[in-house]
């Protein structure tokens, strides 16, 4: 079975986020942040993993949900990251652009999968 596109997404944008955070604490000895922000990121997927096997439409769309908000929240962990000068505007802009995407894609299934619950 070929996986989602959000799962694909999520965890190949996980797996750059453990390699940042690895810098960081190596490199930058940055803790706390990078902690906060790998918490938030692999959580994306894990709950979009979850989803898979949902109970019922509205499980789907609380699990999907819920991805949701560990990435706008990992948003703000790479703009507090980037604006304390512990990741460059390169590593930002890359990696704020790939969470963007699942912010977007997220808030599309939900959306989508929202109309086909009440039948619009």
């Amino acid at each position: 079975m070929k996986e989602s596109i959000i799962i694909q997404k999520s965890k190949l944008f996980a797996i750059r986020i453990i390699n940042m955070c690895k810098y960081l604490s190596c490199e930058k000895k940055e803790f706390v942040m990078s902690k906060q922000v790998l918490r938030s990121a692999t959580s994306i997927g894990a709950n979009a993993m979850e989803a898979k096997f949902a109970q019922s439409t509205a499980d789907f769309i609380a699990k999907m949900h819920e991805s949701l908000k560990e990435a706008s929240e990992t948003e703000y962990w790479l703009e507090l990251l980037h604006e304390t000068n512990y990741i460059d505007d390169c590593t930002f802009d890359s990696l704020y652009s790939d969470c963007n995407e699942l912010v977007k894609i997220l808030s599309s299934i939900i959306i989508s999968m929202k109309g086909k619950q009440t039948g619009k």
